[in-house]
């Protein structure tokens, strides 16, 4: 394939993986953004096989081997597994820029390719390629064994940390200085392993001194950086595909940080920084204990409740996803709708661990989107709601956001549901959610529990309200 075209097919990539972002900007065109950025890598790959002159077989043997175990994955994984699949595939492109880049600087030829200026500026772009990525790619991995729960979800606050991470920073630049020095004379091996180490501690440091109510933004943030390292590998390969893809999924990944920041009252420097502005503290002693009795019942008596209103808001959660209870859940509402009851769905931001999670859920099981709404557009109409149903969430209900200064999700916006009538929440067990921190929202006058498994519960109720 001539020079041309490939040109030609990494600007029509390009065109699809643009399209592809703006079709996921809405749900009714999600599966269309998918589409096109499925065919535009399709192209970029074709485009960029068709210029490899010397070690083809090897090339698509690897191609062959990742889509095998990216096909596997794609089939195993649980749609609750999402979050922390993401986190881990965010890693590998962390790794992919830190390969890349070694692999660039021991190249032989590399020396009689670039000198003076243009070296200096290589040397550059391979340092900042291989300092994004293995930040990734040590950061990715420790968000993946939060979200997993491998690791806890309580934040790593060492005293000085805002110190430790200025004084890495300013290594890494100082290290930066002596690999452009000593590359010209043959050299830099040495300031480059020791940045990698420096750069693969502040990932880890930088992650683990986050809370698990704020891994979402984390997810998103380290998004960013797999783009960002991409962008600076393509500028090492002299990639303008690379290049332009990677600014795409850098400057959309930080944008969408930027978004979810706002919307759980984080500041978006603070995240990056790595729990600046966190406080040591983790909540104060109550947040983790019972703060009063819980009233119980059975899907009969909420059965009940149901038929005798007329408003009626369903919050989903992680619990609802873990439970694969969504098109139950669109039968409640199917049921409700017959009987002439007003139900909606109120989403939060961040409910089931990554923006959009419980949007997909409810659209797999065709829930109307007409009836689904945002926080910020429900919030308002909770005192006129008569039973509010809560699906296995806890953190993104919990009146302490905005009670507690000393709990771990103080500031976060949540959903409101107690200032309607009556609250019914659905769970296992008075167990904490992801932040660790208990829910006063159980223990409320007007709430109601329904404990056990939120499809069995469900399933119950349906029966219930059919009969």
């Amino acid at each position: 394939m001539s020079e041309g075209i490939v040109t030609a097919s990494y600007v029509g990539a390009t065109i699809l993986f643009i399209l592809a972002l703006g079709g996921l900007s809405n749900q009714e065109t999600a599966r269309r953004g998918n589409l096109f950025g499925m065919i535009g890598m399709a192209v970029a790959l074709i485009a960029t096989m068709s210029a490899v002159t010397a070690n083809l077989e090897i090339l698509v043997g690897g191609l062959l081997i990742g889509a095998t175990i990216g096909l596997i994955l794609a089939k195993r994984v649980q749609m609750t597994q999402m979050p922390e699949l993401v986190a881990m595939l965010h890693s590998l492109v962390g790794l992919a820029a830190v390969l890349v880049g070694y692999a660039n600087f021991m190249d032989p030829e590399r020396l009689q390719h670039f000198a003076g200026v243009e070296l200096t500026i290589h040397d550059v772009e391979t340092y900042i390629g291989i300092l994004i990525g293995a930040i990734t790619l040590s950061g990715s991995i420790i968000a993946f064994g939060k979200l997993s729960g491998k690791i806890g979800g309580n934040p790593m606050l060492m005293p000085g940390r805002h110190w430790f991470n200025l004084g890495l920073l300013l290594a890494s630049i100082w290290y930066c200085i002596e690999f452009v020095d000593q590359s010209a004379a043959g050299g830099g091996l040495t300031p480059l392993l020791i940045m990698t180490g420096i750069a693969l501690l502040f990932g880890v440091h930088m992650v683990m001194a986050i809370g698990g109510a704020d891994m979402p933004v984390v997810v998103s943030m380290l998004n960013s950086y797999s783009g960002w390292a991409a962008s600076a590998t393509g500028f090492m390969l002299s990639n303008d595909l690379l290049i332009v893809t990677g600014a795409l999924v850098g400057s959309s990944g930080a944008i969408l940080s930027y978004i979810m920041c706002r919307a759980m009252n984080r500041k978006f420097i603070s995240v990056i920084a790595g729990g600046f502005g966190t406080t040591s503290g983790g909540g104060s002693s109550a947040s983790v204990e019972e703060q009063g009795e819980v009233i119980a019942l059975q899907a009969p008596e909420v059965a009940a409740l149901l038929l005798e209103s007329k408003e009626v808001m369903i919050i989903p959660g992680y619990g609802m996803a873990v439970a694969q209870a969504q098109h139950i859940v669109n039968e409640i509402t199917k049921t409700l709708k017959g009987k002439k009851i007003n139900v909606r769905f109120g989403i939060h931001p961040v409910a089931g661990r990554m923006p959009g999670h419980m949007n997909v859920l409810l659209a797999e099981a065709k829930v109307p989107y007409d009836i689904v709404f945002e926080m910020d557009e429900i919030n308002d109409d909770f005192p006129n709601i008569d039973v509010s149903i809560v699906i296995g969430a806890n953190d993104i209900v919990n009146p302490s956001a905005q009670t507690d200064p000393d709990s771990p999700i103080a500031g976060m916006p949540v959903m409101e549901p107690w200032k309607g009538k009556t609250t019914i929440v659905l769970k296992r067990g008075m167990s904490t959610g992801y932040a660790g921190v208990q829910n006063p929202l159980f223990f409320k006058e007007n709430t109601r529990m329904l404990f056990g498994d939120a499809k069995e519960s469900l399933g119950k109720l349906v029966s219930e309200l059919s009969s």
